[in-house]
Protein backbone atom coordinates (compact mmCIF):
# COMPACT_ATOMS: atom_id res chain seq x y z
CA UNK A 1 0.00 0.00 0.00
CA UNK A 2 1.49 3.29 -1.15
CA UNK A 3 0.94 5.82 1.02
CA UNK A 4 2.02 9.71 -0.29
CA UNK A 5 1.43 12.57 1.82
CA UNK A 6 -1.98 13.97 2.30
CA UNK A 7 -3.53 10.12 2.06
CA UNK A 8 -7.14 9.61 3.43
CA UNK A 9 -5.87 8.38 7.19
CA UNK A 10 -9.10 6.37 7.56
CA UNK A 11 -8.90 4.40 4.91
CA UNK A 12 -5.05 3.68 4.53
CA UNK A 13 -5.90 2.37 8.42
CA UNK A 14 -9.09 0.89 8.05
CA UNK A 15 -8.26 -1.29 4.72
CA UNK A 16 -4.66 -2.43 6.67
CA UNK A 17 -5.88 -3.22 9.80
CA UNK A 18 -8.90 -5.42 7.99
CA UNK A 19 -6.27 -7.21 5.92
CA UNK A 20 -4.12 -8.27 8.91
CA UNK A 21 -7.39 -9.59 10.89
CA UNK A 22 -7.59 -12.15 7.86
CA UNK A 23 -4.04 -12.90 8.13
CA UNK A 24 -2.90 -10.73 5.16
CA UNK A 25 0.97 -9.35 5.23
CA UNK A 26 0.75 -5.56 4.17
CA UNK A 27 3.71 -3.77 3.52
CA UNK A 28 2.92 0.45 3.38
CA UNK A 29 5.58 2.08 1.34
CA UNK A 30 6.28 6.03 1.81
CA UNK A 31 7.56 7.44 -1.38
CA UNK A 32 10.18 8.95 0.15
CA UNK A 33 11.86 8.66 3.60
CA UNK A 34 9.67 10.91 6.00
CA UNK A 35 6.91 9.65 8.30
CA UNK A 36 3.28 10.31 5.91
CA UNK A 37 1.36 13.39 7.15
CA UNK A 38 -2.55 12.38 6.49
CA UNK A 39 -5.06 14.88 5.29
CA UNK A 40 -6.27 14.98 8.45
CA UNK A 41 -3.22 15.29 10.37
CA UNK A 42 -2.79 11.86 12.04
CA UNK A 43 1.22 10.75 11.09
CA UNK A 44 1.74 7.38 9.64
CA UNK A 45 5.11 5.52 9.68
CA UNK A 46 5.54 3.43 6.32
CA UNK A 47 6.88 0.16 6.62
CA UNK A 48 9.95 0.94 3.79
CA UNK A 49 9.98 3.27 0.59
CA UNK A 50 9.10 2.47 -2.71
CA UNK A 51 12.59 2.45 -3.82
CA UNK A 52 12.90 -0.50 -1.97
CA UNK A 53 10.49 -2.25 -2.69
CA UNK A 54 10.35 -1.24 -6.45
CA UNK A 55 11.99 -5.03 -7.88
CA UNK A 56 9.32 -6.98 -5.48
CA UNK A 57 6.11 -8.12 -6.76
CA UNK A 58 3.06 -8.05 -4.45
CA UNK A 59 -0.84 -10.03 -4.53
CA UNK A 60 -2.57 -6.86 -4.70
CA UNK A 61 -1.13 -2.89 -4.72
CA UNK A 62 -3.49 -0.74 -3.20
CA UNK A 63 -3.90 3.25 -2.88
CA UNK A 64 -5.75 4.89 -0.25
CA UNK A 65 -7.30 8.30 -1.39
CA UNK A 66 -7.91 11.83 -0.37
CA UNK A 67 -6.19 14.83 -1.29
CA UNK A 68 -3.33 16.12 -1.94
CA UNK A 69 -2.40 11.89 -1.25
CA UNK A 70 -4.34 10.87 -4.48
CA UNK A 71 -2.83 13.93 -6.34
CA UNK A 72 0.52 12.62 -5.19
CA UNK A 73 -0.03 9.14 -6.19
CA UNK A 74 -1.02 10.00 -9.39
CA UNK A 75 2.10 12.11 -10.53
CA UNK A 76 5.06 10.42 -8.97
CA UNK A 77 6.53 7.88 -11.50
CA UNK A 78 7.78 5.09 -9.13
CA UNK A 79 4.04 4.52 -8.34
CA UNK A 80 3.17 4.87 -11.84
CA UNK A 81 5.79 1.81 -12.72
CA UNK A 82 4.80 0.15 -9.70
CA UNK A 83 1.09 -0.04 -10.68
CA UNK A 84 1.95 -0.86 -14.64
CA UNK A 85 4.26 -3.42 -13.95
CA UNK A 86 1.47 -5.52 -11.27
CA UNK A 87 -1.05 -4.79 -13.72
CA UNK A 88 1.02 -6.40 -16.17
CA UNK A 89 1.76 -9.56 -14.00
CA UNK A 90 -2.11 -9.88 -13.63
CA UNK A 91 -1.99 -8.84 -9.86
CA UNK A 92 -5.14 -7.05 -8.60
CA UNK A 93 -5.04 -3.02 -8.10
CA UNK A 94 -7.12 -1.53 -5.97
CA UNK A 95 -8.08 1.77 -4.92
CA UNK A 96 -10.29 4.51 -3.15
CA UNK A 97 -11.73 7.62 -2.82
CA UNK A 98 -9.83 9.70 -5.21
CA UNK A 99 -7.07 7.65 -5.82
CA UNK A 100 -8.31 5.63 -8.77
CA UNK A 101 -7.45 8.68 -10.41
CA UNK A 102 -4.20 7.49 -10.30
CA UNK A 103 -5.09 4.43 -11.87
CA UNK A 104 -6.52 5.96 -14.39
CA UNK A 105 -2.81 7.89 -15.36
CA UNK A 106 -1.66 5.05 -15.54
CA UNK A 107 -4.41 3.39 -17.94
CA UNK A 108 -5.46 0.66 -15.78
CA UNK A 109 -8.72 1.99 -16.47
CA UNK A 110 -9.26 2.13 -20.17
CA UNK A 111 -12.33 0.08 -21.13
CA UNK A 112 -13.04 -0.93 -17.32
CA UNK A 113 -15.99 -0.43 -15.04
CA UNK A 114 -14.61 2.07 -12.52
CA UNK A 115 -15.90 4.45 -9.10
CA UNK A 116 -14.43 6.60 -7.53
CA UNK A 117 -14.83 9.42 -5.05
CA UNK A 118 -18.32 11.83 -6.50
CA UNK A 119 -16.98 13.63 -9.25
CA UNK A 120 -13.41 12.30 -9.64
CA UNK A 121 -13.50 10.20 -12.28
CA UNK A 122 -15.76 12.23 -14.13
CA UNK A 123 -13.65 15.40 -13.85
CA UNK A 124 -10.96 13.65 -15.96
CA UNK A 125 -13.36 13.39 -18.91
CA UNK A 126 -11.95 10.19 -20.28
CA UNK A 127 -14.31 8.40 -22.19
CA UNK A 128 -12.62 5.16 -22.24
CA UNK A 129 -13.29 4.97 -18.20
CA UNK A 130 -17.03 3.19 -17.68
CA UNK A 131 -17.94 5.21 -14.38
CA UNK A 132 -20.13 3.83 -12.32
CA UNK A 133 -22.02 5.51 -8.99
CA UNK A 134 -21.68 2.08 -6.93
CA UNK A 135 -19.80 1.86 -3.79
CA UNK A 136 -17.55 -1.11 -4.93
CA UNK A 137 -16.92 -2.03 -8.73
CA UNK A 138 -14.77 -4.65 -9.49
CA UNK A 139 -13.66 -5.03 -13.24
CA UNK A 140 -10.99 -8.13 -14.08
CA UNK A 141 -8.38 -7.39 -11.64
CA UNK A 142 -9.07 -3.81 -11.02
CA UNK A 143 -11.01 -2.69 -7.66
CA UNK A 144 -12.22 0.64 -7.37
CA UNK A 145 -14.18 2.10 -4.02
CA UNK A 146 -15.77 5.51 -3.42
CA UNK A 147 -14.56 7.13 -0.39
CA UNK A 148 -14.16 6.55 3.52
CA UNK A 149 -18.08 5.53 4.39
CA UNK A 150 -17.15 2.45 2.05
CA UNK A 151 -13.52 1.27 3.21
CA UNK A 152 -14.92 -1.69 5.53
CA UNK A 153 -16.93 -3.33 2.39
CA UNK A 154 -13.53 -2.27 0.09
CA UNK A 155 -11.45 -4.02 2.53
CA UNK A 156 -13.89 -7.26 2.70
CA UNK A 157 -13.83 -7.03 -1.18
CA UNK A 158 -10.25 -7.27 -0.77
CA UNK A 159 -10.11 -9.80 1.49
CA UNK A 160 -12.47 -12.36 -0.48
CA UNK A 161 -10.44 -11.49 -3.60
CA UNK A 162 -7.00 -12.60 -2.32
CA UNK A 163 -8.42 -15.16 0.93
CA UNK A 164 -12.20 -16.34 -0.44
CA UNK A 165 -15.45 -15.85 0.68
CA UNK A 166 -15.10 -17.38 4.17
CA UNK A 167 -12.36 -15.75 5.11
CA UNK A 168 -14.18 -12.56 4.56
CA UNK A 169 -16.90 -13.64 6.61
CA UNK A 170 -15.01 -14.63 9.23
CA UNK A 171 -13.71 -11.02 9.71
CA UNK A 172 -17.11 -9.54 8.72
CA UNK A 173 -18.17 -11.23 12.07
CA UNK A 174 -15.52 -10.04 14.20
CA UNK A 175 -16.49 -6.51 13.15
CA UNK A 176 -19.93 -6.88 14.65
CA UNK A 177 -21.64 -4.53 12.20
Amino acid sequence: MPLAQGCEELEAITITDLLVRAGIHVTTVGLDDRPVKASRGTTILPDTTIDAVRDQVFDMVVLPGGLPGADNLRDDQAVQSLLKKHAEEGKYIGAICAAPKALAAAGLLNGKKATAYPGVLNALGDDRIDVKDSAIETDGRVVTSRGPGTAMDFALTLIELLEGAEKREEVNKQLVR
